[in-house]
């Protein structure tokens, strides 16, 4: 019933509390002559058609729109009357009609019957109302008796599902989900136990087959080394991580893991079953061959490294092992170059290639030398021959040895060419031909630094045509090496000549030194300037005291030999004839101090002087 309807049923206001008990009393009335006929045909009455009610029969629309001042009073619920048993499901216990007329004992008892509908009433408070008057339809108590027998089924169908998912729940607390695989394993409701034994069901059987060059495979069982399952716990762990509560997901969410299958096996009877293999026995097993550079077919080509069947067997072991902790079916040691003991030097190695490259430069190589109009070359023929092979034709590296050819090839043309330490002829002013030694002037090949230079052309394959590397050069090449351009000194006729490309441009007499004493005379051979000082001071041996044995100031000073050189003579007053031969020099060619001038203006570096007797 609406609210509204349920305030058509109050008064309007106290004053009104005669006419409420007027309407109980017809009420009551109508309900005792017939109480299903008339209890009808009040509420059809009480009920406009329409759900509308009649426009003016109320003195307020606004008096009954307020639920707070109609709606149900505080400890009068009406439904709760109904369902507490008051009245039963039958009909309706109609109460005495003195003891309805006693309850309401202050209101009108004229019995006066009134019409059942709805008329304008009074508020009476519901405190004032010492017992409860509820009326029931007989329709209205089979719409709650349904929705009880609908609601207490809907409530079972709960707790049946519930304790269904409850129940799944416990059940998936110790197992595996639907459609949970591990390691390929259907695990769908299987305890972590379960899995475990059905992890180690599949290494029950297992072997691992062992292949091996030249040698037919061998197979090495799971008992033959005590081959055995091991839990990590993973499984354990990934049923740990399982919540129960999610069960329903395994019917339509697929789980696929992955755990490590440890296993356990003796490696000390590993060990052996490797030794075992026939592959492992001695005499089935070749060392490798290194590859090499040989020179077939009139070139030099890399003869390939051969593998051989020298089984490395510690490596072989470890290859094993690391294979039967993967469970692995199969291993093969030919396929596996760590397993055999390999060859040191291979076709790829760079070593190898710089030796073939080095090699077949030799062919091409040609270095050929000049020296003046002479000439001698080196070519891939000769250095061919400096090269070692064996019985196979394999090239013996041995860069010692193949540097020692070029050392001495270059030692053999230093002895040929050189000119420094050697006496040569030479032809004076005067007409005279002597033999004039020198140590210090003339050709001289730098050995060390041409080896390393034809070294360097030889493994590159150069073809040159130069002059060798020189320590010291001489004026020019053949027999006399002097050129036409040197300073004569006959310290016999103690006469000086200082040719220019052929001409004559300075002589002078002169005085050297002193015969009369060995450690004064001058020395025999051919020298070269080493310095111009102008002014100077010539100076004896230091004695102890700190002093010299003399100390002569000269304008000019050209030492070519040591302490020896030219230099003015100021103090003497004759030079040339035989002076040398009693009061010579200390050893130094003293010259007038006007051609001492001269020659230091005109005298140039690298001009042989020659000195002969």
């Amino acid at each position: 019933m609406s609210s509204k309807k349920e305030r058509n049923d109050v008064g309007s206001g106290p004053g009104e509390s005669i006419d409420f008990e007027d309407k109980i009393n017809a009420a009551m009335d109508k309900i005792m002559k017939d109480p299903e006929g008339e209890s009808n045909s009040f509420q059809k009455e009480y009920e406009p058609e329409n759900g509308e009610y009649e426009t003016g029969k109320y003195e307020s629309e606004e008096e009954y729109d307020s639920e707070d001042e109609y709606g149900p009073q505080d400890g009068y619920d009406t439904e709760a009357e109904y369902d507490s048993g008051e009245y039963d499901e039958e009909g309706y216990d109609e109460p005495e009609e003195e003891n309805v007329l006693n309850t309401y004992q202050n209101g009108n008892t004229s019995g006066k019957a009134k019409s059942a509908r709805p008329q304008p009433v009074k508020y009476v408070p519901m405190d004032d109302i010492e017992e409860k008057l509820a009326f029931l339809p007989e329709n209205k108590k089979k719409k709650h008796k349904g929705l009880k027998i609908t609601g207490l089924a809907a409530a079972m169908a709960v707790v049946v599902a519930g304790c269904v998912y409850a129940g799944m729940s416990y059940y998936y607390s110790d197992r595996f989900f639907e459609d949970t695989w591990i390691n390929g394993i259907d695990c769908s409701g299987k305890t972590a136990y379960e899995v475990e034994m059905a992890l180690a069901d599949k290494v029950q059987d297992y072997s691992i087959q062992v292949s091996s060059r030249n040698q037919e495979p061998q197979v090495i069982t799971g008992d033959q080394i005590d081959y055995r399952y091991l839990s990590t716990g993973e499984t354990l762990q990934l049923l740990k991580d399982q919540k129960p509560y999610k069960w329903i997901r395994g019917f339509y969410e697929p789980k696929s893991y992955t755990v490590a299958e440890n296993v356990a096996y003796d490696k000390t009877l590993l060990q052996q079953q490797v030794t075992s293999l026939n592959c492992a026995k001695t005499e089935n097993q070749t060392a490798p061959e290194n590859a090499y550079v040989a020179f077939r077919d009139n070139q030099f080509q890399i003869v390939p490294e051969t593998e051989g069947t020298q089984l490395n067997v510690k490596q072989a072991y470890r290859i094993l092992d690391q294979a039967v902790a993967d469970t692995q079916a199969s291993v093969d040691f030919g396929t596996t170059p760590d397993a055999y003991v390999a060859a040191e030097v291979t076709q790829n190695d760079p070593e190898l290639q710089s030796a073939l490259e080095a090699c077949n430069n030799y062919t091409k190589a040609s270095i050929t030398y000049t020296f003046g109009d002479q000439t001698a070359t080196l070519d891939g023929n000769m250095i061919k021959d400096w090269l070692q092979f064996d019985e196979k034709g394999q090239l013996l590296m041995d860069d010692n040895t193949f540097h020692q050819h070029i050392a001495d090839y270059v030692a053999q043309l230093a002895a040929t060419y050189n000119t420094v330490g050697t006496e040569r002829e030479f032809h004076t002013t005067s007409g005279r031909t002597v033999y004039v030694y020198s140590s210090v002037y003339g050709w001289a090949i730098d050995q060390a630094a041409e080896a390393a230079q034809l070294a360097q052309e030889i493994q590159s394959g150069t073809q040159t045509t130069r002059e060798p590397i020189y320590e010291q050069r001489a004026n020019s090449h053949g027999l006399n090496d002097l050129g036409n351009t040197y300073i004569e000194v006959d310290l016999s006729n103690q006469h000086m000549y200082y040719y220019q490309s052929g001409s004559l441009i300075f002589d002078s007499d002169f005085v050297s030194g002193n015969m009369s004493y060995s450690d004064r005379q001058t020395h025999a051979g051919i020298f070269t300037l080493y310095s111009k000082t102008s002014p100077s001071v010539l100076r004896g041996d230091k004695k102890p005291d700190g002093t010299y044995e003399y100390e002569e100031p000269v304008d000019y000073w050209m030492p070519f030999d040591g302490g020896i050189g030219f230099h003015d003579a100021p103090w003497r007053d004759a030079f040339g004839g035989d002076i040398y031969l009693t009061s010579g020099s200390h050893g130094c060619i003293n010259l007038p101090p006007e051609n001492a001038a001269v020659l230091y203006s005109i005298i140039d570096y690298n001009v042989p002087i020659v000195c002969f007797y």
